[in-house]
Order: C-alpha cells, then structure tokens, then sequence
C-alpha cells in the first residue's frame, strides 16, 4: 500500500463520512500517523441526497474530495480502496490495494439500505444511500415520464407515474414532498402533451405514524403538509413484495408502479472478520464500550452509524443520524490521546442538537430540546443547518443559489438523464 512506517502511533480509519472526518480533523495536530480509506474519494453529505434524486441539486455540489479536506494535515495518508476483511490477532486489515497494519483501527463505514432479508425487493426497489444510487432514481423517474409519452395505454401509464416510496422518515417524507411539488410545478411544463395530473405520490409506513422519531406534533403537522401537496399517507401498511411491477402489502392494499424507492431503514455497514453475531447488536451494529472501544478487540473502536453504546439512557443505541457520528469522532479523537498518554479515557456523551424534516418550500418541521415547531421559521432553520454543515465554501454558495433560483423560478434545473438507467419496461405491458 506504500504507506511509511513511523515511529509514531498508526491509527487507520475506515470510512470518510461524518465520523471518519470528524475524527481524522481531531487528530491533525497530534503525534501519531493518520491513514483514511474509502472506497470513494469524496465525503457525500447524506441528507441533501434526495435533492440530487429529484433534480433539485447536481451531485458536485454536496460532495467534497476528501484530500482537499485533510490536505494540510502532516502524516496524514489516504488511499482509495475498499477494506475487504479485518485480521484483529494480526492488528492489520486486507483491502483491495493491499495489505495494512496498525496500532489502532477505527470502523467508521456508516450504513446501508436494510431490505429485512427481501430479496426481491433488493432486486427491484430504488436505494438512495449513495450518489450513484440517486443518480439511478433521477435517470429513472425521468425516464418514466418520458416512457409515459410513448404508451396509449392508460394503467400503463398510470403505472409509470405513480410513485411508490416505502418508509416515513425524514428521507421517506422529504421524498415525497420534493416529488409532489415537481409534480405541481414542473412536470406540467416539461411535459405539456402529459395529463401529469395522474401522476400519483404514495408515501407507505409501517407504523401508526410518519417521523416517529419526532414530536406527536410534528408528525401530524408533517402530515398535514403532505397531504395538502397531493401525497397518499398509508400508515399501518407494511410492504411484503415488489416484483418490479406489483406492489403487495399485508393489508392487501396493491400499488402498480415503475419506481419503488425504499427508504424504510438502515443498518450498519460491517467489515468481515468484525460480523460476528456476538459483536453484533440489533441492526447489525457493532456493540462497543462508552469508548467506543469493542471490548474484545481494545485496540479496534467504532463510531457513527455502525457502531452501538447500549446502556439505559440507548438502549438500541444512538441515532443513525450525523450528529452523534461527529460527537463520536471528536470524543474518540481525545480518547485516542488520552490513550497515548497513558490517561484514563473519557465516556461519551450525546448531546441531542434536535430533529428536523422539510416537506416543500416554506414547509418544515423541527423538534429542539426546549421548542417544537413548524412552518417557514422550521424550514428557514432546516436551511441554515444544511447549509452550514455542508464542507466547502463552493458548496454551500451553489447550494444556496440553486436553493434561490428553484425558490424564485419554481424550478429545479438539474432533471437531466446523465447516465440511463435502462430499465424493462415490457413487464407494464399487456
């Protein structure tokens, strides 16, 4: 892998996503080696990704290479490749480049889509984990549209525009509500010879309710807001099959829809050698310390979405979101040098910073410690938050144009088939 031996400490980190940064950031000062691998060479901002799925924003403008961030970090070192298995007695990892050891591995890969073991659904239904991934889903919901033109067959075509997005969570509702509204404001314009009136936005959720994570009052409001958008609210529906074209549920309610995106859960990305089922904790996270630290392996720790701290305040551990990713990379980043020092290490501790959601514009909603609320105030704050947590002063400018000009224009610029998702669309047809 051509990495030099120092005389100081190796710490590898695996993952350049919130934690993997926000630890890496943590540690440029010190006296100890920084090795940072990932299988892409930029940071994605997750929550903005349902913006680049739907046209509203182009991929460039929330991702940031993760050289340009730690570019002035000494002993810093990252390489490109995939970490394929972990050797814990050996203190090394093999990974598509080579091999690697280290004096302190940190796990820090986040998560991937949780299809429950449905394969078919895996096999047909859009993930929007990744920007490739939503890049899939904006080839494909245009695609659709453009498909509808050709057909003179109307549940073929109601097929190809109705949407059917499976799970009512922040990424589920904000979905929803950014297709409804280029259903209200674009497609009409795009496709003038389309009674795009038709087109049909299904949000399906398990639970007796959407964002249950959040307030009872943000999610009756959330739900207000979707349902004045033109989106269909299925609460206590859970999706059983997707062949591609059918859509079946336990309460035999059945969609026909060309685009299933499911987006009803997540769970952590683990290495093999650290997938043991006694490592594992529900979710398939890996079950560490209040140091983060596996407690077989002391010398391997893992923070953000694939790591869970059970005790009585988390049972089911943190949530999956960035804030406790961050937290966990800064207080893990003092740990390290606590460790080095010979210190006794410091537990960490979660400061929620709230919950929010957007449904549209100048629609949002907002749970803090000590106020709730909603409306355009939420939506301004949801807009500061992502802007600010955004890396790169040209990504939050462009962002914030883009976010200026589809406010003023009603308009998102970005709906371009780039790379064709190539679907089968003989199965609509008679």
């Amino acid at each position: 892998m051509n990495i030099p031996k120092l005389s100081c400490p190796r710490i590898v980190i695996i993952g350049g996503g919130f934690g993997g940064l926000s630890l890496a950031q943590k540690l440029s000062k010190k006296d100890v080696q920084v090795v940072l691998l990932d299988k892409n060479n930029y940071h994605t901002f997750q929550p903005l990704l349902y913006q680049v799925s739907t046209g509203g924003l182009e991929p460039d403008s929330i991702a940031y290479p993760i050289r340009k961030v730690l570019k002035d970090y000494s002993n810093f070192y990252f390489r490109l490749a995939e970490v394929q298995e972990i050797l814990p007695k050996e203190k090394s990892i093999i990974t598509t480049i080579g091999n690697l050891t280290y004096d302190y591995l940190v796990i820090a890969t986040g998560s991937e889509t949780n299809f429950f073991g449905n394969k078919e659904i895996e096999k047909n239904a859009m993930a929007m984990k990744s920007i490739p991934q939503s890049l899939n889903l904006r080839s494909l919901i245009l695609e659709n549209f453009e498909q509808a033109l050709l057909t003179d067959e109307m549940h073929e075509r109601d097929a190809l525009m109705n949407f059917v997005i499976v799970g009512g969570g922040p990424t589920g509702v904000e979905l929803a509500g950014a297709l409804a509204e280029i259903k209200k404001g674009v497609l009409p314009k795009d496709y003038p010879d389309l009674d795009t009136r038709r087109a049909q936005i299904n949000l399906v959720q398990s639970g007796n309710c959407i964002l249950p994570g959040m307030s009872k009052k943000a999610s009756e409001k959330a739900e207000e807001f979707l349902e004045k958008l033109g989106v269909e609210i299925w609460t206590n529906t859970r999706v059983t099959s997707y062949d591609g074209k059918t859509v079946t549920t336990k309460t035999d309610l059945i969609f026909n829809s060309a685009t299933v995106v499911w987006a009803a859960g997540v769970m952590g990305s683990t290495i093999k050698g650290i997938d043991a089922e006694e490592l594992l904790a529900r979710g398939n996270r890996i079950r560490v310390n209040g140091f983060n630290q596996i407690p077989s392996y002391p010398e391997i720790f893992a923070i953000g979405d694939v790591a869970c701290i059970e005790n009585k305040d988390t049972p089911r551990g943190h949530p999956m979101m960035a804030q406790p990713a961050i937290q966990q990379g800064k207080n893990l980043g003092e740990n390290l040098v606590r460790l080095l020092d010979g210190e006794d290490l410091k537990p960490f501790a979660y400061k929620d910073k709230g919950s929010m959601a957007t449904i549209g514009r100048n629609k949002a909603v907002a749970d803090t410690k000590n106020f709730k609320f909603q409306g355009i105030f939420a939506w301004f704050v949801w807009m500061f938050v992502h802007l600010f947590f955004l890396i790169g002063f040209r990504n939050r400018a462009i962002v914030f144009i883009n976010w200026v000009y589809n406010y003023i224009r009603f308009d998102r610029e970005a709906r371009l088939i780039i790379r064709p998702y190539n679907r089968d669309y003989s199965q609509f047809k008679d």
